[in-house]
């Protein structure tokens, strides 16, 4: 019986990573995605322990303090977010395999604690693409667009970290290809 095991998913902004993961989530029920712990209060509709874990500043602190951030950053300058190292190591201990989303920061972060994991650089199919997505969501200003695309560039350098790259042209496609990367088996549909 195959070993289950940490993947960790990283990319670009704009790529897709969301997009992706959430396929994963209603598609491939035997894969669990990790949820984040967050500093940042609870947005209406947010449920502990499924959307994020809230924790205090100072109980943040001191998981970081004890080990227990298997990653972490502050995001916005504000609200710190991380991965529970216990809650990934108790799904793989009951056979999960554990899909983790998170930027290029914290895929390094795991690569020191965790370099036996399996690494996955989601790309985007061209620089137009990437870009026209980013536009298109609409959710940044111009200014915040540009910064993101500078970051890109640096997002992109970094491919050759990872073990395997998945090219997002299609979310169903990109997914699928992510499982069979996990070692299980893509769905016929």
């Amino acid at each position: 019986m195959r070993q289950p095991r940490l993947t960790v998913l990283a990319g670009p902004t704009a790529v897709g990573k969301g997009t992706v993961s959430t396929f994963i989530r209603d598609n491939y029920p035997e894969v669990w995605l990790s949820v984040s712990a967050t500093t940042r209060p609870p947005r209406p509709g947010e449920v502990e322990g499924v959307h994020y874990f809230f924790v205090s500043a100072s109980d943040f602190d001191q998981l970081v303090e004890s080990g227990e951030m298997l990653e972490w950053a502050v995001v916005h300058g504000r609200n710190r977010y991380g991965t529970l190292r216990s809650a990934v190591n108790a799904a793989m201990a009951e056979g999960k395999s554990v899909l983790l989303e998170i930027d290029l920061q914290g895929a390094r972060q795991v690569k020191e604690s965790m370099p036996e994991a399996n690494f996955v650089f989601l790309a985007p199919p061209s620089w137009d693409e990437m870009v026209r997505r980013l536009v298109g969501r609409g959710t940044e200003t111009e200014h915040e667009q540009q910064q993101r695309l500078e970051t890109a560039k640096l997002e992109l350098a970094a491919e050759p970290e990872f073990d395997h790259t998945v090219v997002n042209d299609n979310v169903q496609r990109a997914a699928d290809e992510l499982v069979s990367l996990m070692g299980l088996a893509a769905r016929r549909r």
